[in-house]
């Protein structure tokens, strides 16, 4: 696995050709395996011999693993993402709460509110560009960032921060001591925050967990608590901020596509849906452990590996998708018998936060194409450079242009 990162799809395409499964190498010489194709990451996902808990990553066990290692944290951070069984149902059902269908279609109006405030300063961020703006920056950062930041209580000061931190805690290409310092220094933030919510509680989801933690100490610990707030902030703005920019990206390349919404014939919905399965906001998620040797689509992944899940992979296979599974489709979900995307996961550990996700890009995308139809890219899309890392997949940043020359 390149540490660098960059457009995956042609890899996968060269991957995908010679199996389901495929050995890969982490950063450090650490040998792994990839689940790339459809049905192999489904069944992988949702398998009972697959662990989640470090303590079955032998190379972990075994002293191979640097403090330094890019991946350390998505390894041992603890919370939802590193828990099994009891331990995984305890802690998703203490924010569960925070993502029920009705709190979620609660926070709609909030979501409009702010995603009007943010594109008016796109508008002014354009102006001041000679009419570019970095749609990145400006709209699909701010956006999922702010609105997961307003159900945990963090105030406004902290969250460019944790943005800068977070980008280099998941990257695969930070340097040791670079990572070793930023993700020291977003655990001192974190607690932080967790501190100021602990002094002046409130009406979100930090000041609940921090009630967990202290009446009912036995259900949160102290640790699970900052990881739990970690993968919140993590989780709830890299994946929707990816979203939203790979989803204008296609609308824009795929201007016929895009027709289809504005004349009725598909939805900001089917936009969302195709975007996840054509351009994951995730590509490669680290870590899985089968606790026995197992065979997933005639390979062997041997007992204690760490497993990479494919998602960008997945949404591309042709076993699964078809043919043309590379082709940028909103009508494919209506075809008999298409498949279902996984790119926010499968099982158990399906994203908790995907109907967040879901409203806040939908209603991104549906305000930011109505307030400007002439929106198009002031860079060709081959010239935007790619995410950084293996994990996240997406570009650094995207120049639009709002208005038609002149305008």
């Amino acid at each position: 696995m390149d540490p660098a990162g960059g457009c995956p799809h042609a890899v996968n395409a060269r991957l995908l050709a010679q199996g389901a499964v495929t050995p890969v190498e982490l950063p450090g010489g650490i040998e792994g395996m990839a689940v790339l194709g459809h049905e192999a990451l489904k069944e992988f996902l949702q398998h009972p011999e697959v662990a989640k808990d470090a303590r079955h990553f032998t190379a972990l066990r075994e002293g191979r693993i640097t403090p330094g290692w890019p991946l350390l944290t998505f390894a041992t951070v603890p919370g939802m993402t590193t828990a099994d069984g009891d331990d995984h149902r305890r802690l998703r059902s203490l924010v569960s709460r925070a993502f029920t269908p009705r709190r979620i279609a609660g926070l709609r109006t909030r979501i409009e509110e702010l995603t009007g405030t943010l594109l008016d300063g796109l508008a002014r961020a354009a102006a001041a560009g000679n009419g570019v703006a970095d749609l990145r920056r400006h709209f699909a950062l701010p956006l999922p960032m702010g609105v997961i930041c307003e159900l945990l209580g963090v105030d406004l000061r902290f969250r460019a921060r944790l943005h800068q931190l977070g980008s280099k805690v998941v990257a695969t290409d930070t340097p040791p001591a670079e990572a070793v310092a930023a993700n020291r220094e977003l655990l001192a933030v974190l607690e932080e925050i967790a501190a100021a919510r602990a002094a002046h509680p409130g009406d979100d989801l930090t000041s609940a967990l921090i009630a967990a933690r202290d009446e009912d100490g036995d259900r949160l610990s102290p640790q699970e608590l900052i990881g739990t707030l970690l993968l919140m902030i993590i989780a709830g703005h890299e994946t929707t901020l990816n979203l939203v920019t790979n989803a204008v990206r296609a609308l824009c390349a795929h201007p016929a596509q895009l027709a289809l919404v504005r004349a009725g014939e598909a939805s900001w919905a089917d936009v969302v849906e195709e975007t996840l399965r054509w351009d994951a906001p995730v590509s490669y998620f680290p870590f899985r452990y089968p606790v026995r040797d197992l065979t997933v689509a005639g390979t062997l992944i041997p007992a204690g590996t760490p497993v990479l899940a494919g998602y960008s992979a997945a949404g591309r296979d042709p076993a699964a998708h078809g043919r043309d599974a590379d082709r940028f489709d909103l009508t494919r979900a209506a075809r008999p018998g298409a498949a279902r995307h996984l790119s926010l996961g499968h099982g158990a550990h399906y994203c908790l936060g995907a109907p967040l996700a879901r409203l806040e890009a939908t209603v991104a995308l549906e305000r930011l194409f109505t307030r400007f139809p002439a929106l198009r890219p002031a860079v060709p899309d081959d010239d935007l450079a790619p995410h950084a890392g293996f994990v996240g997949n997406s570009v650094r940043s995207l120049p639009v242009r709002l208005a038609p020359p002149g305008a």
